[in-house]
């Protein structure tokens, strides 16, 4: 599902040159859940933003679902995500003017029609959301505004699903209630790379993999 060849991504500042990423070689297959460990600043996020065509690396090649993102337009990129990617930010990314029930809808890859609304209801009623569909962002609490994050990624029925510190921000209720989801999607078949900090978030993969200034390290476990 995912293959990452001599991956190296380099960030070029006023002053200096940052080595995020330091020729990482990495095979996830179809259907595992991958745990991507690793102290702050070591190259995780990056990691996922190349998986997800979010940003190209410097030298390496990145393969996923058979599409060479590594080569893949702009356009090419947006329509891989839309189509087999769902992604997680820790930090939400919710737009404050529009309601619960919008912002998962926000993700639909087709026109919004009676099925996909009642796809993100049922979404929503799944991740105990159901009453909270016309409150907007700001109302919520940090775990509602998780969910609501996780219902939108899994919206178009994704192959991949992305996770970039998913539980960082939550109580151990609410995160619990996210790894439980991520856990459904993933026994029904999809693959998932988690990235966190928590092992309680790690122990539900199938195998957790290091990385240490830019560089993997495994197996963990």
């Amino acid at each position: 599902m995912i293959q990452l060849d001599s991956v190296s991504k380099t960030y070029t500042t006023r002053h200096t040159e940052v080595h995020a990423l330091d020729h990482v070689t990495l095979a996830v297959a179809h259907g595992q859940y991958v745990a991507l460990c690793g102290p702050s600043g070591c190259g995780k996020s990056t990691l996922l933003s190349l998986v997800a065509g979010l940003a190209l690396p410097t030298s390496g090649r990145v393969v996923v679902g058979g599409t060479e993102i590594s080569r893949a337009s702009s356009a090419e990129r947006a329509r891989f995500r839309a189509q087999q990617v769902g992604f997680v930010f820790q930090m939400f990314h919710l737009l404050p003017y529009l309601n619960v029930l919008d912002n998962v809808l926000l993700a639909s890859a087709r026109p919004r029609d009676g099925d996909t609304t009642q796809y993100a209801a049922q979404l929503l009623e799944k991740l105990g959301l159901v009453g909270r569909r016309h409150h907007r962002p700001s109302q919520l609490s940090a775990g509602e505004r998780q969910r609501v994050a996780l219902a939108r990624a899994l919206l178009n029925r994704p192959a991949l699903l992305l996770a970039d510190e998913p539980t960082g921000n939550l109580d151990p209720g609410n995160a619990a209630i996210v790894l439980d989801q991520v856990a459904d999607f993933h026994r029904e078949g999809g693959t998932v790379l988690l990235v966190t900090h928590e092992r309680q978030a790690a122990e539900r993969a199938d195998r957790t993999v290091l990385l240490e200034n830019g560089r993997l390290v495994e197996p963990v476990a």
